[in-house]
């Protein structure tokens, strides 16, 4: 925003203080006046002495001294407050430079305002706080656009590669080219869904309604039933009403994704997933539990980022578009809850997520 030039807060701190200090000092001498006029006036009257005004003698002897003392203190009051000022916005200083820093484009700055705390420390560690914060989600972004743009561009190189055989092979079998087009296209479609998805729930652009998380539950698993099942996978669920309060579709789509991911994430035979639900401590909780293999924690706290799997970037079969425990974060995060997840002692994970619990329904 253009501004038109003023006086800088330096200069005004600086007139702040002399000003106040010759007020102070008028005020000071106006009263030791009044007591040595005072102090003349009934000497005069006692001594019955009228030969000469006293008020004129007074200022005659003691105007030069208080202007003198005026004078002092305006010139003193200018160049200690000068210097005070100084002092005191040195610390602003320091954080206009870190902010003018940051908007070049370079985060990495830290104003680590050294001395004990007042208000300007507490400015410069909330600065530093949201430097860190801000550096951190840009670069998340960055990451997020990357691994889009290479999402994204796998399938429509296959697509191309598929074209290129057909127009360069016509005896090629066009059935099959299409059926592996149209698997690629439904994956692309899938990854640009999940993209949508993730951006209207990060924006918070829905209307929270009651919501019973045990019936998502089981709206969820019997969905899935048959991929389980395919998969040599045992779910079970269990729980009391669990009410909560949100977007009814969101919260299916964060069940969905915990089940989906549990199930395909998964043993080769004989694996297991538990679906519990209930309220605890005034919070809705729906817990989602899996057999598989052993995860490291460090790996386990980077799976809700966009695109990371426990096998890192490899595609398996049926493991989705990589936004499955991203858009459970970011649906959780909407909904003012919190999201955990614990790698089990024996592989697997425990997935929780804890919302803020809604109206109980009427008997």
């Amino acid at each position: 925003m253009d501004r038109p030039p003023g006086p800088s807060v330096r200069l005004k701190l600086t007139l702040s203080y002399a000003g106040f200090l010759m007020l102070a000092g008028a005020l000071a001498l106006a009263a030791v006046g009044m007591f040595l006029l005072r102090q003349g006036w009934l000497q005069t009257n006692e001594e019955g002495a009228w030969r000469s005004n006293p008020v004129i003698e007074f200022v005659r002897a003691f105007a030069p001294t208080a202007a003198a003392v005026m004078v002092f203190l305006l010139v003193f009051g200018l160049l200690g407050g000068w210097v005070l000022a100084g002092r005191m916005l040195a610390p602003l200083a320091r954080i206009t430079h870190a902010t003018r820093t940051a908007a070049t484009g370079s985060l990495s700055h830290r104003i680590r305002m050294p001395g004990r705390q007042d208000e300007f420390h507490e400015l410069a560690d909330a600065f530093d706080a949201m430097l860190a914060r801000l550096e951190a989600h840009v670069a998340e972004q960055r990451r997020f656009a990357a691994n889009a743009s290479h999402e994204l561009r796998t399938p429509l190189a296959v697509s191309k590669s598929l074209l290129d055989v057909a127009r360069s092979d016509p005896a090629q079998d066009t059935g099959e080219i299409l059926d592996r087009l149209r698997a690629v296209n439904t994956r692309a479609i899938d990854l640009t869904e999940a993209l949508l998805l993730l951006s209207r729930a990060d924006q918070r652009s829905f209307t929270r309604e009651q919501v019973d998380l045990s019936l998502l539950a089981e709206e969820a698993t019997e969905t899935l039933l048959p991929l389980a099942e395919k998969n040599g996978v045992t779910v079970e669920t269990r729980g009391d009403v669990t009410p909560a309060s949100g977007s009814p579709a969101l919260l299916l789509q964060l069940t969905m994704n915990l089940v989906h991911n549990a199930i395909v994430h998964n043993l080769p035979a004989e694996g297991r997933v538990r679906v519990t639900n209930g309220v605890h401590a005034g919070r809705a909780t729906l817990t989602v539990e899996n057999t598989g293999e052993v995860l490291p924690a460090h790996l386990v706290s980077t799976l809700t980022e966009p695109f990371r799997r426990g096998t890192e970037r490899i595609h398996a079969h049926q493991t989705g578009v990589g936004l499955g425990l991203a858009i459970v974060a970011t649906i959780t995060r909407a909904h003012d809850g919190t999201l955990t997840l614990t790698p089990r002692d024996t592989g697997g994970l425990y997935i929780t997520v804890e919302l803020p619990a809604g109206t109980p329904p009427l008997p």
